[in-house]
């Protein structure tokens, strides 16, 4: 699978011989982790103990977890550095793994590495949380991918030649079993994928709102679908107003880039049955319309189709697993301007399910979008839904930009979608769905209201999206807070993160099982 424009190609493999010389390996790099007593146990060079020693008497490195630490090696030898990561007190989790391997790519770029040599010692897996093999494999390789990101650069010229990490080989010497090895590679390829694809969400989600507008959003998704063979269509304005989907006109129409529906489907079984129903809010780039926001932050509504980037990102993963599930994806997608035809707030919309929305504010867009989005994707099939989208600033007063705010009416689904977050690391947190949140989007004059007020903004925004779920299971993610980053942070860099890619693929993984 061909990387993402934002970072690196990166090629990883395994080699574990029990004749194993590190003389052989031309590297930039080797990796080694340290705990606060030293190298663990089983390290293939022992002389590293000589390196550490001073430094962690000086103070200068303690193996605090994740604490890097590169030293040069004098001479001409077969590597130039060697990059030091603590562990800190063990056990470690896959997501403390994951991180440790995001910071020692941070460090091998600074340094202009290309070749990096990971020494694994021989209890690696035996000190994790969850003694697995392909676990700690997939932590340590989507961590690298991740942690290598950069957003792409537009200026006139680069002063440096150097592309970043294209390289990484874990080493281990001794003794291993096939079981062993094929767990170490499966667990290379998934977090080689979970990764790509979350930085291709990230590449769409960082693109300047001038470079995707709605038509490149469909091209982007259209490249993905021809990648990986998948059935897909892009429906344009003349085909949403024959539809009858309401929502998404009416957001769109005050752009002079109209809006667009775009399906992927990926069949992995032989009857279209069970089907999981992903639909992302692809506005664009959002002023706010004719409520339009305020000036300040307002750059960063690049950022507001990152529930799109998430969802493509998704169908990525699934095209190049080839899981046994079925899956539709389908993003509305839109530029809600403040245009001479826009919508307006006290504007009646009928939706395509033809229920009717009672506009009060248009920078409340993208639940209307999304609402046609949901029942597109019922009529694709779909019985069990989910929704990704940069909704509302009050899930960033509840929960910042650290967790991802759920909403369901499912309460099994949601807990099973939480596990599956535990194990990729990114942080979901359920809000409440009591029948009084429901009853605040009662409209006099239409089924629903667009805009309930500040009171429990985030989780009314939730549920108007899953009423139009009809009651078939379904959860909402708001990504508000969590898609875009003021600073770096864990696994993510600064800007756009790809949040809820691997979580919604780990899900469906699940699913493979579960469905029934």
């Amino acid at each position: 699978m061909k990387g993402p424009s934002g970072s690196e190609n990166i090629q990883v493999s395994i080699d574990w011989k029990e004749d194993l010389d590190a003389a052989q390996y031309d590297v930039d790099a080797f990796i080694v982790l340290v705990s606060p007593q030293g190298t663990e146990e089983g390290s293939m060079r022992q002389v590293w103990n000589s390196l550490l020693l001073p430094l962690m008497e000086s103070h200068l490195f303690s193996a605090a977890k994740f604490q890097t630490y590169a030293v040069p090696l004098p001479g001409r030898g077969e590597y130039r550095t060697v990059i030091f990561v603590g562990t800190g007190e063990r056990p470690l989790s896959s997501e403390e793994l994951r991180i440790a391997s995001a910071q020692v790519a941070r460090a091998a770029r600074k340094m202009r590495a290309k070749r990096l040599a990971w020494e694994l010692s021989t209890p690696l897996v035996t000190f994790t949380v969850e003694q697995q093999a392909s676990a700690a494999a997939q932590a340590l390789t989507e961590g690298m991918i991740l942690g290598s990101y950069r957003h792409k650069q537009y200026k006139k010229s680069s002063t440096s030649s150097y592309e970043g990490i294209e390289q990484l080989i874990f080493l281990r010497k001794g003794k291993v079993s096939a079981a062993e090895l094929a767990d170490w590679e499966r667990g290379i390829l998934h977090g080689r994928v979970y990764a790509e694809s979350a930085c291709l969400a990230r590449d769409l989600t960082n693109l300047p709102g001038n470079f995707l507008v709605p038509e490149d959003l469909a091209r982007a998704a259209l490249d993905v679908a021809e990648r990986h063979g998948l059935e897909s269509a892009v429906l344009d304005e003349k085909e949403l107003e024959q539809l009858g989907m309401g929502g998404l006109i009416a957001v769109g129409q005050g752009s002079v880039h109209p809006p667009r529906l775009i399906m992927i489907k990926y069949q992995g079984r032989s009857d279209w049955e069970d089907v999981i129903g992903l639909v992302g809010k692809g506005i664009t780039f959002d002023t706010g319309g004719i409520s339009l926001k305020k000036r300040l932050g307002m750059e960063e509504m690049i950022s507001d189709m990152g529930g799109a980037a998430a969802v493509l990102g998704v169908m990525n993963a699934l095209g190049a697993l080839r899981p046994a599930v079925n899956v539709v994806m389908v993003i509305p997608t839109a530029e809600n301007m403040p245009g001479g035809n826009a919508f307006k707030p006290g504007d009646i919309i009928r939706s395509l399910s033809g229920r009717t929305i009672e506009v009060l504010n248009t920078d409340a867009e993208g639940r209307v979008v999304l609402a046609d989005g949901m029942t597109y994707a019922r009529q694709q099939g779909a019985v069990k839904l989910i929704d990704v989208a940069t909704l509302t600033g009050a899930v960033l007063s509840a929960l910042g930009d650290v967790a991802t705010g759920a909403v369901t009416n499912d309460d099994v689904m949601l807990e099973e979608f939480i596990m599956a977050s535990k194990r990729t690391g990114e942080k979901v947190w359920p809000l409440p769905a009591y029948k009084e949140f429901w009853d605040m989007l009662k409209s006099d004059v239409a089924d629903l209201s667009n805009s309930t007020g500040s009171r429990g903004a985030a989780i009314t925004a939730g549920l108007f999206i899953g009423t139009f779920a009809e009651g078939l299971p379904w959860i909402h993610l708001d990504i508000a807070g969590t898609a875009f980053l003021s600073k770096e942070r864990g696994v993510n860099p600064k800007g756009a993160t790809g949040v809820m890619v691997r979580t919604i693929t780990e899900w469906i993984l699940s699913q493979q099982v579960v469905i029934h």
